[in-house]
C-alpha cells in the first residue's frame, strides 16, 4: 500500500514538472520571454553600482571615461574608454587634475586625446555576453587584462548594446549587430583609429557581434581590421539551444532530444538566429587579409568548446574555392600540445589569412576572459 502511494506520488511529481517544463517553452515562444531569455538586458547591478563611477570597479580617478555613441536608429549606447596603465602613469597629473567628464563631453577630455591623437594608440573594442552591463563580474578584469600585453598602447572601448545597463532601446539582433557597427564606426571616424589598428574582440552572445560586424564591414566596404578574437563562442543559436543549460544546469531543449519533430517546431518560433558559422564563412571567404582567433575552455559548461571547433573547420574551409573536407584540414593544420594550458591549432591560407584556435583546460564560461591566453593573442595580433 505505502509503495503504491509512493509510486503515485513520484508519478505526479514526474507529470508536474512535465506540465511546468512546457509550460515554460511555451512561454518562450513568444517574442517579449525569448527576448529576455536570450539577452538577459534587464539583469544588472545598476540597482547599487554606479556605472559612472568606475573608481567603485578598481579603476583609478579618469583612467576609464564614459561616453555616448549614437547609432544610424537613434539609439543612444553607453561606454567606457580604458585606459591603458602606463600611459596613465605617465599622464597622471593631467588626468587627477581633469574634472571627471561625463559621457556627453568625452571628446573633450585628456583621455580622447591619448586615444586619438597618439599615432601608437591600439584599440580593442569589447563586445561582452548577454546580461548585466559594461562593469558586470569578471568583464571589468578583463579590461584591465586585455591591454596588460602593451600596457603602454592598448585602449579598451566597451559598449553596451541597446536596451543594456544606460544604453537606449530594446534589443533583438539586428539591432545589437547595428549597435556594434556604430561602435567600430565611430571608433575609425570620431577617434580617428584606422582598422588595422582595431581589434575586435567578443566572448559568448558577443562573439556573434563581433563577427557579424566584421562580416558587415568585409562585404560593404571591404575594411579589414587588425584581428577578431571570439571567446566561447556558438556555431549559431538554434543549435545552441539544442543543448545548452542555463548556468550549466537547467536544460533549454535537451529534454526533447527522443522527439526531433518538437525540437525543430519550438525552434521554428524563434525570432534571432545568430547564425555565426555562416557570417564566418563568408568573412573568411571575402577577407583579403584575415586573422581569426578562436578560444574556449574546456571546462566551459554554458556553451561547449566543441562550437569553437565548429567553427574553426567552417573557416578554414571556406579558405578554399572548392571547399575541403575535413581529412584535407587534419592533413595541413598546425598543433601545438600547451600541456595543462591546453592546445593550439592555427591553419594559414596563402600566407595572409591565419585562422587560429585555442582549447584551454580551464577558465569556465566568463572567467577565462581575464587569462594570459587572451592578452597574449591581443598583443601578437598588434606586432603582427
Amino acid at each position: 500500500m505505502a509503495r503504491s502511494i509512493s509510486l503515485k506520488q513520484a508519478y505526479w511529481f514526474l507529470a508536474a514538472c512535465g506540465a511546468l517544463y512546457v509550460t515554460c517553452i511555451s512561454i518562450l515562444c513568444t517574442s517579449w520571454a525569448q527576448k529576455h531569455a536570450v539577452y538577459i538586458h534587464k539583469l544588472h547591478t545598476l540597482w547599487w553600482h554606479d556605472v559612472d563611477k568606475p573608481e567603485q570597479f578598481g579603476f583609478l580617478k579618469n583612467q576609464v571615461q564614459p561616453l555616448h555613441i549614437t547609432t544610424p536608429d537613434g539609439e543612444v549606447l553607453y561606454a567606457w574608454h580604458i585606459l591603458p596603465i602606463a600611459k596613465y602613469i605617465a599622464n597622471e597629473d593631467h588626468l587627477i587634475n581633469e574634472h571627471t567628464t561625463s559621457a556627453t563631453r568625452f571628446q573633450n577630455s585628456v583621455g580622447f586625446d591619448l586615444l586619438s591623437k597618439d599615432p601608437n594608440s591600439r584599440l580593442v573594442i569589447n563586445f561582452h555576453g548577454n546580461a548585466g552591463t559594461v562593469a558586470q563580474g569578471w568583464r571589468t578584469d578583463a579590461y584591465r587584462s586585455l591591454s596588460s600585453g602593451a600596457p603602454d598602447k592598448i585602449h579598451v572601448l566597451a559598449v553596451d548594446y541597446r536596451g543594456f545597463g544606460l544604453s537606449t532601446g530594446t534589443p533583438d539582433e539586428q539591432g545589437l549587430i547595428t549597435d556594434g557597427i556604430a561602435t567600430v564606426q565611430w571608433a575609425m571616424d570620431v577617434a580617428k583609429i584606422p582598422p588595422e589598428r582595431i581589434v575586435l574582440v567578443g566572448q559568448s552572445l558577443g562573439t556573434a557581434v563581433a563577427a557579424a560586424v566584421a562580416e558587415h564591414f568585409v562585404r560593404v566596404s571591404e575594411v579589414e581590421f587588425a584581428g577578431i578574437i571570439l571567446i566561447a563562442a556558438f556555431s549559431d543559436l538554434p543549435t545552441l539551444l539544442l543543448t545548452y543549460s542555463i548556468s550549466g544546469l537547467i536544460p533549454v531543449l535537451s529534454p526533447l532530444r527522443p522527439y526531433p519533430r518538437l525540437q525543430r517546431f519550438f525552434l521554428g518560433f524563434l525570432r534571432d538566429r545568430w547564425d555565426t558559422a555562416s557570417r564566418i564563412t563568408n568573412l573568411v571567404r571575402k577577407s583579403q587579409k584575415l586573422n581569426l582567433h578562436l578560444i574556449h575552455s574546456k571546462d566551459d559548461f554554458d556553451i561547449s568548446w566543441k562550437h569553437s571547433e565548429s567553427l574553426f573547420y567552417a573557416a578554414a574551409n571556406a579558405t578554399s574555392p572548392s571547399g575541403l573536407n575535413m581529412k584535407q584540414i587534419e592533413a595541413v593544420k598546425l598543433r601545438q600540445d600547451l600541456h595543462e594550458g591546453g592546445s593550439l591549432e592555427s591553419w594559414s591560407s596563402d600566407g595572409m589569412r591565419r585562422i587560429a584556435k585555442q582549447i584551454v583546460r580551464y577558465g569556465g564560461h566568463n572567467r577565462v576572459t581575464t587569462y594570459p591566453c587572451i592578452a597574449r593573442t591581443v598583443q601578437h595580433i598588434f606586432e603582427q
